[in-house]
């Protein structure tokens, strides 16, 4: 039997012992993957606050971030003067720190301004302090973070899957690309500067591996990160160091040609066609690096300048950082999603079909990107109604895939469709003439290169590559005005003679009504081309009017859309003119009947029977409509055709 003690010292011990259990400190908890996720990754850039890793930095020197954040330079001398913290953990909070104030700006009205003209001197000097405040700290934070990734003992690939590294990489990234816009904000400068003074921080810019940029005028500099666009089903980028943007130069002097040219090589064969458009929209990769042999000392007092490299990102992959060759950062899509929605092209293919747009009388071509001597051209030529919108799919696939990137440029054509097709194929003749005139001999651009039509598109396509003459059969063809100005111009009768075009050496047809649809001569299409109008600066050229004239027709000039009947006096002129014998062509049809039947397979505009040519190296039937080129069956077999095209 227990005594009294006993028990007394029993219900001690008990209690003690839920007392003890009742003050546990440490119990186990299962989070969700997401939350320990979210826990790991998260940082000041992704859900404004800092990162855990940066947080318990703090709490070791009994600081928290909004105290450091107050007097953020005493607390980072706090956290770099503490030896038994690791260096390099100090050098990514750092960068973090000055990440955050920098990006808390931006909620300050003067940062949120635009510095303009009309500003008061109080509210400009307001911005502009406010501007400098925040480029002192996106330059620390790029300092901080060069200094954690490039010059610590532990190369940046010994941690390449360290989440710590992936974030000061990506505080890196958006320190320059904030660096660069902002400072574009401050100063305003038309052109990239060779030197910008940032307070105490020298910086200079390389333009060696994009000279392009080297004095050329600024329209438009953006950083290309956060840019989406809702017609492109994806962003090709390159995740790698540095930042991205899309720059959009100023349009030149020269204005396009809006009046009608009968003669074109002839009128512009001593002066540059304005018609044919280099790259302005831009895609530009930059890196950020101290002068060489500069200590870690000299790069966080901002006594070693910074150099900002510029790199063109569809010539080179990779920039050299302290002696070692790294991954860009690129971004693909973003100037080509710029151009085409600040241009509104898809908006003016269907004005120019009823005679609208002043601005297309003659055919443009637009090179999406700088001329690379070293890359082969691909040529694309929309079809009726339409503009070089129409390629958003397959431009964006050419764009995505890093072999067809490497070794290719996109140029596009874009012209009125309400033109005769004859006019159009001489006139897109005479400009593509001229544009490869301009690229170097003996490269890959001068040869080899690729030719894709859509449509009517498909047509011009053919009888670009074609060898023939039916002057003698078109001529008599021709109206009693039509005649009187072949005599005036001779250059009249060009328009009937095809030569192969010089250097294409592949054609890709899509949905081609070659010989023709009897879609153009139903009535609801009859009562359109009713509405459809020549210009009238063309029509002055080619079928005047002349007083008195008895028994005048309509001759041979017809408009786009009724040179597609099968009826039509076009078609039955060239639908059996078929490409040179040493041109290799493909065909891409589609099918959106449920028959296998080749008299009865149609994409409901164009027929089988139409669109088929014989010959072909490979010809491709992939169900859907007559906008096939923008389904992935069919962009497949293009990026297909296209590869095998390199190994010609």
């Amino acid at each position: 039997m227990l005594t009294s003690v006993q028990t007394r010292l029993g219900l001690i011990a008990f209690f003690s012992l839920s007392v003890l259990s009742g003050c546990q400190l440490v119990k186990l908890k299962e989070n969700k993957l997401s939350s320990s996720l979210h826990n790991k990754t998260d940082n000041i850039l992704t859900d404004q606050r800092l990162s855990s890793s940066s947080l318990q930095l703090l709490q070791l020197v009994n600081e928290n971030s909004q105290s450091c954040l107050q007097q953020l330079d005493s607390c980072i001398l706090k956290l770099r003067s503490n030896e038994t913290l690791d260096e390099d953990q100090v050098y990514a909070a750092a960068s973090e720190l000055y990440m955050a104030r920098a990006l808390n700006a931006d909620r300050n009205k003067p940062c949120a301004q635009e510095l303009t003209l009309n500003k008061s001197k109080r509210d400009a000097i307001k911005i502009k302090a406010c501007l400098d405040q925040q480029l002192s700290d996106f330059d620390l934070s790029l300092r901080y973070s060069y200094v954690y990734l490039f010059k610590m003992p532990q190369a940046p690939e010994s941690r390449l899957f360290d989440l710590r590294q992936g974030q000061v990489r990506t505080f890196y990234n958006v320190a320059l690309s904030r660096l660069i816009t902002t400072a574009h904000r401050r100063f305003n400068f038309n052109e990239f500067p060779e030197q910008l003074m940032l307070g105490s921080s020298m910086y200079s810019i390389n333009f060696q591996h994009y000279p392009a940029l080297e004095h050329a005028e600024i329209e438009k500099l953006r950083s290309s990160y956060n840019d989406h666009f809702s017609g492109l089903t994806a962003i090709n980028r390159q995740e790698g160091i540095g930042s991205e943007f899309a720059v959009v130069k100023k349009r030149s002097d020269t204005l396009s040609s809006q009046s009608f040219i009968l003669d074109p090589e002839q009128y512009f064969k001593h002066k540059p066609n304005p018609n044919i458009h280099p790259a302005r929209y831009l895609s530009v990769s930059a890196i950020a690096v101290p002068s060489p042999q500069s200590s870690i000392a000299d790069i966080l007092s901002a006594q070693a300048p910074i150099q900002i490299q510029l790199y063109n990102p569809n010539q080179y992959k990779t920039a050299e950082i302290e002696s070692r060759p790294y991954t860009l950062t690129a971004n693909y899509s973003a100037p080509y999603g710029l151009w085409l929605s600040e241009n509104k092209l898809g908006q003016s293919g269907y004005w120019t079909l009823l005679n609208k747009d002043e601005n297309l009388r003659m055919p443009h071509v637009f090179m999406l990107e700088p001329y690379q001597p070293n890359k082969k051209v691909i040529v694309m030529i929309h079809g009726l109604a339409s503009s070089p919108e129409t390629w958003i799919s397959l431009t964006n696939n050419i764009m995505g895939d890093s072999k067809l990137r490497e070794h290719y440029q996109v140029w596009q054509v874009f012209y009125s469709t309400n033109m005769p097709i004859a006019e159009s194929r001489f006139q897109i003749n005479a400009l593509l003439k001229q544009a490869f005139k301009q690229v170097q001999p003996n490269t890959p651009s001068a040869r080899d290169a690729v030719l894709i039509g859509h449509s009517m598109g498909g047509i011009i396509s053919r009888l670009l590559v074609s060898d023939a003459d039916i002057s003698a059969q078109a001529i008599p063809l021709m109206n009693y005005e039509q005649n009187t100005q072949l005599q005036r111009n001779p250059i009249i009768r060009e328009r009937f003679i095809f030569k192969p075009l010089q250097p294409i050496s592949r054609v890709i047809f899509i949905a081609a009504p070659h010989h023709g649809t009897d879609y153009a001569d139903r009535w609801f299409t009859n009562l359109a081309k009713k509405v459809v109008v020549l210009p009238l600066s063309f029509l002055n050229d080619v079928n005047v009017h002349i007083p008195n004239a008895k028994n005048s027709t309509a001759g041979l000039v017809k408009s786009g859309p009724a040179d597609l009947s099968q009826k039509s006096r076009f078609m039955l002129l060239t639908s059996n003119i078929m490409p040179s014998q040493s041109i290799p062509y493909h065909s891409i049809m589609g099918n959106q009947t449920k028959s296998t039947d080749l008299s009865q397979m149609s994409d409901g505009i164009v027929p089988y029977t139409s669109s088929h040519l014989e010959g072909a190296v490979s010809k491709k039937v992939f169900h859907g409509g007559h906008s096939i080129h923008e389904s992935p069956d069919a962009i497949l077999e293009l990026r297909r055709i296209l590869r095998a095209h390199l190994n010609k």
